[in-house]
């Protein structure tokens, strides 16, 4: 079966659609993306289905907002059943916790983190986290947790309703990949600031833009149902305004050897960078898709090898945030 082309909107341009930080108008559409060809890049490149992203849905739209973030729209977040598959047929979660003491994010959230802190790690995963804070009382919070034996504890439930019967108990409130899964990543980190006590800390990771993540096109791991926006240094001072919280630090963070894949595939896939008129992030054809390929398994080879490579551009920005409610 071939991959589907990209479809062009008709007629008249549709509004700009809100950015979900701000609520500003998006400042521009950068392109437009086929939901039948992004379900059959999934189908065929990752061996999941995209649910609940249909491939008879209107296109999705890349958008620019006036404070830096890169957000789709309509936004389609990623379901159980496309979590369980994607993650259990490529273990995203096993390498996740493999490479846990030498996270950048990881590492960074917890040079913060005092002896006795009481700290919730949402989306925790199996909460691979806890174990760079032993000094502190850690709590996990995952709808879909991963436990393991001899793990830490961890509540399938989600941020809101722990919010609701936990209100400002943590002194430090950390999500690790987790707002640019969702759909309202506004609601939910002031959902994660209501359970920081007044004065503590709240932490996010997300991925960055520009970085090798969007180096390549046909990236699945950054594109939707997996990946609903991606963050600038700006985005992140736009969701501390709109938070009301106080900015403490925010910046790019080193990467890791578990990123030494996406590092190398943004050095040897041979295809031209998008971001330039005419270089789409997602493109159709069956060349385009043989060069991601090659360039895939070469940059598997190059990993397997040689690791990280010297001078890796980072891949993740983190937001550290003091809540100043009293």
């Amino acid at each position: 079966m071939a991959i589907s082309t990209s479809t062009a909107p008709t007629g008249a341009e549709p509004p700009l659609p809100p950015c979900p930080i701000t609520g500003e108008p998006a400042a521009e559409r950068i392109e437009a993306v086929s939901a039948k060809l992004l379900t059959d890049l999934w189908r065929f490149g990752a061996g999941v289905a995209p649910t609940p992203l249909h491939r008879s849905a209107g296109p999705l739209g890349l958008y620019r907002s006036p404070c830096g973030l890169r957000f789709f729209h309509p936004p389609v977040p990623g379901d159980a059943a496309f979590y369980g598959a994607f993650y259990g047929r490529h273990r995203a979660l096993e390498q996740f916790s493999a490479h846990a003491a030498e996270r950048g994010d990881f590492r960074a959230a917890a040079a913060l983190v005092q002896a006795g802190d009481r700290v919730l790690d949402v989306g925790c995963g199996d909460g691979a986290f806890a174990a760079l804070v032993p000094q502190a009382a850690y709590q996990g919070l995952d709808l879909h947790p991963l436990r393991r034996p001899g793990g830490p504890p961890i509540l399938a439930e989600t941020v809101e309703a722990h919010a609701g019967r936990h209100p400002a108990a943590y002194d430090l409130v950390a999500g690790f990949q987790v707002l640019e899964h969702v759909a309202d990543p506004l609601g939910l980190a002031r959902a994660m600031l209501r359970c920081v006590r007044p004065g503590g800390l709240l932490v996010a990771a997300m991925p960055l833009y520009p970085s090798p993540l969007t180096a390549f096109p046909n990236n699945l791991l950054n594109l939707p149902p997996h990946h609903l926006s991606w963050w600038t240094e700006e985005a992140c001072a736009a969701l501390c305004r709109a938070l009301g919280a106080e900015p403490v630090s925010i910046g790019p963070v080193p990467s890791s050897t578990m990123h030494a894949r996406m590092q190398w595939m943004a050095r040897l896939c041979p295809l031209p960078r998008p971001g330039r008129p005419g270089r789409a992030h997602v493109r159709r054809g069956w060349g385009t898709q043989a060069a991601v390929w090659l360039g895939f398994q070469a940059a598997g080879l190059a990993a397997a090898v040689a690791g990280l490579p010297r001078r890796a551009a980072p891949i993740d920005v983190v937001l550290v945030a003091r809540n100043a409610a009293r």
